[in-house]
């Protein structure tokens, strides 16, 4: 009788672990899902929302629920500082639904997260200059940019995409003119003019023109091509005369 009564207790706790274990939103609607997440994305729980978005998905593939946590997540996942993964769900959203009429969030969002994620930590200490960083997110953002543009030419996010591709070939240009400049500090005037001579045919109408005129006409003098060096000082004396030929270390 005493092992009988045991063995009922022991029954009753683990009914009990088991009922304390057991998932509280075991029995949730779609609806229930995606109210708590959305509630927990716009409170800047970006995690507790990834994680309600992704069983709402899992339990409920299908419909506009499902659809419209597809395309949240990426947003939480940005917003929570992966920019990678809001990348990656942006770019599922877009394959599984190229049509939906959110799509053009999807391409905004992705744009976005591939090159504008939020500072790291130690950045947030000692800021680096954008134009001093590895290109190529800036030119994956700016061909992402592109294609928003392309597609989706009256979408609602054109407008702000545009005005960030002109901020990203501003800042492509002006990389540009650093590398040059770095190449002139040790004397490998070929390789700065070379740079400078890209940013004159690739990015007109940047800023940084300007000065890849100006180094034009010090890396000509330096290489002894005379004629470059003048016709270079010519475009720079008729275009901007309040410049001079540039200076290695001027940057």
């Amino acid at each position: 009788m005493r092992f009988i009564g045991f063995a009922a207790g022991l029954v009753f706790l683990l009914g009990g672990c088991a009922g304390l274990n057991q998932d509280p939103t075991a029995k949730w609607s779609a609806a229930e899902f995606y109210t708590e997440a959305k509630s927990a994305l716009d409170e800047g729980n970006y995690q507790r929302a990834i994680e309600l978005y992704g069983k709402l998905e899992a339990r409920y593939p299908y419909g506009p629920y499902a659809e419209q946590a597809q395309l949240e997540i990426a947003y939480a996942h940005y917003k929570g500082e992966e920019p990678a993964a809001a990348v990656g769900a942006a770019e599922r959203f877009i394959k599984l639904h190229p049509t939906h009429p959110n799509a053009d969030y999807a391409y905004y969002l992705r744009a976005i997260a591939s090159f504008d994620p939020p500072p790291g930590f130690l950045e947030r200490f000692a800021p680096q200059d954008p134009a001093d960083r590895d290109p190529s997110a800036a030119r994956t953002a700016f061909n992402n940019f592109k294609e928003l543009t392309e597609r989706f030419p009256d979408s609602k996010y054109a407008q702000d995409a545009v005005k960030r591709m002109v901020h990203l070939r501003n800042l492509l240009a002006r990389h540009e003119v650093k590398a040059a400049d770095f190449y002139m500090r040790r004397g490998a005037w070929l390789a700065a003019a070379n740079r400078a001579k890209y940013v004159v045919e690739n990015y007109q109408q940047t800023p940084a023109v300007a000065d890849a005129v100006a180094i034009l006409v010090t890396a000509y003098r330096e290489m002894k091509m005379t004629d470059l060096a003048q016709d270079a000082e010519k475009v720079l004396q008729l275009n901007y005369p309040d410049r001079t030929p540039w200076r290695p270390g001027q940057e």
